[in-house]
């Protein structure tokens, strides 16, 4: 048992809860991991259970305090997937299951609001030539307004996973502008984005800065720690990366890959976010579609186990191309009808080459956004920290740091979400004065892994991967036709 102070975070993500307990220097001290399904009732669709966040968050708070003293944990930190969405009532009732983000279903509403706005009003409205997807909250809302309107009526609340999740612990709603996504910006919501949708805007939650205290746990076991509002997965893992300095990268390496680099400088990159400055640093970042979930999906299909797969992969070589749209992809594309594929197969290929082909190719992906992060950064990102599931693989890693051809250090949380959402909650309780001082004080690396010393020849795959979007563009089109009719 340790009467010394403890922080907890909470990372709500696609796949999994995880529920970690720090202490104030970063050092993991437990940590618990609740899976649950993604349900696909139709194509193109994805949902969730959000009962299943909030029972997996109560099953790791127990897991994770058992052995404690009574009152250590000083601070709860909350941070989710993005662009998941649930509609609940007065009573934070789910009225249907959760939208994730991975969720198709929305993609003609979505271009149609995005078709009413000109290049200029972008620019205007969000800064720059963003992209209205099928993941865009007003989209969701009016789909569910013009299928559910009944539901609709009676929807009071529209709830990322962490605003759910924290509203059980205290009876508080609220959010984060980082977390609407394309709705909010610097001063609040914006009135043009709201009011695409009649009714949306009394259904947003209040705004607050992420390390803002909401209220004190009121169950789980927690009380009296203070819980904060919390943010997105992806900027929980940019403070858990410590990607809060200038010419820091981040990849975090989970069901998908976001990349993300923070800079003084601030150049517009299509296809690329750029998040408000905070006090003059600016991240960029993109999210894909997948990286953890290619793994799993090709794990499927060969019948081999997860662990397998990365045997098999090490057993493989270099050759062939895998791009992981496999359902859409986003950053830096933002194509909903693209799909994944293998290039260059022939009689030779095995199911090794192709596991490996897997892994590459998601590292790929991570270069492509990377690419777009330092343009819009305007400096170079020498390194990169990585971290998520992905990191638990040394083969992995290694396959990072030859596509990035940069040295990728390894930290030591893996869960870098967790880690930044306690030091959400750290900031809350007045143990650092910022998320930045928090970050700087423990986040450390357990091992660099440098590009290999023949890693320049996989940049003729790379070229493939970069020129096959292209080059399939018609093909894709086709595919999607055929998949609507």
């Amino acid at each position: 048992m340790t009467a010394s102070p403890l922080l907890l975070g909470i990372d709500v993500g696609t796949t999994a809860v995880k529920v970690a307990v720090f202490t104030v220097d970063g050092r993991p001290v437990a940590a618990h991991s609740t899976d649950y399904p993604i349900s696909r009732p139709r194509p193109g669709w994805a949902e969730q259970d959000p009962m299943d966040w909030w029972h997996g968050c109560a099953a790791g708070v127990r897991a994770v305090l058992a052995g404690q003293a009574p009152g250590a944990v000083r601070s709860v930190g909350i941070v989710s997937q993005v662009n998941t969405h649930v509609f609940v009532d007065e009573q934070l009732a789910p009225l249907a299951p959760a939208i994730i983000w991975q969720d198709q279903r929305c993609a003609d509403l979505a271009r149609d609001l995005d078709a009413r706005f000109t290049a200029e009003e972008k620019t205007r409205i969000w800064g720059g030539p963003i992209v209205l997807d099928a993941s865009f909250v007003g989209a969701r809302a009016a789909w569910f307004a013009r299928m559910e309107p009944d539901l609709w009526a009676r929807a009071r609340w529209v709830l990322s996973p962490k605003d759910f999740v924290a509203a059980k612990l205290t009876g508080r709603i609220a959010t984060d502008r980082l977390s609407g996504v394309r709705v909010a910006g610097a001063s609040g919501y914006l009135p043009e984005a709201v009011r695409l949708v009649d009714g949306l805007a009394e259904r947003l939650p209040e705004i607050r800065e992420p390390e803002a205290p909401l209220g004190q746990a009121a169950g789980l076991g927690l009380a009296p720690a203070v819980v904060v509002v919390g943010t997105m997965d992806a900027f929980g893992a940019v403070f858990g990366t410590r990607t809060t300095e200038p010419g820091r990268a981040m990849v975090s390496c989970g069901t998908s890959l976001v990349v993300a680099g923070a800079s003084r400088e601030s150049a517009r990159e299509p296809g690329i976010v750029s998040f408000p400055p905070r006090d003059g640093l600016t991240v960029h970042a993109g999210p894909t579609q997948a990286a953890g979930d290619a793994v799993r999906w090709w794990s499927r299909v060969t019948g081999l186990s997860v662990t397998d797969v990365f045997a098999s992969a090490a057993e493989g070589a270099p050759g062939v191309v895998f791009t992981p749209h496999l359902q859409g992809e986003r950053a830096p594309l933002w194509d909903p009808d693209v799909r994944g594929s293998f290039l260059g197969l022939d009689t030779a290929t095995t199911r090794a080459d192709l596991s490996r082909a897997v892994l590459t190719g998601v590292a790929m992906s991570a270069r492509h956004v990377l690419e777009g992060v330092e343009r819009a950064c305007g400096v170079p990102l020498p390194s990169v920290a990585f971290s998520g599931g992905g990191a638990r693989s040394d083969l992995w890693t290694q396959i990072h740091a030859d596509i990035l051809r940069r040295p990728v250090g390894r930290l030591r949380v893996r869960d870098s979400a967790a880690l930044g959402a306690a030091l959400l909650g750290a900031v809350a309780a007045g143990i650092y004065p910022d998320v930045e001082a928090a970050a700087a004080a423990t986040v450390t690396a357990d091992r660099v892994f440098h590009p290999s010393p023949d890693a320049d020849r996989l940049d003729s795959l790379y070229a493939a991967y970069r020129s096959s979007h292209d080059a399939l563009r018609e093909t894709h089109a086709h595919l999607a036709a055929w998949r609507s009719a």
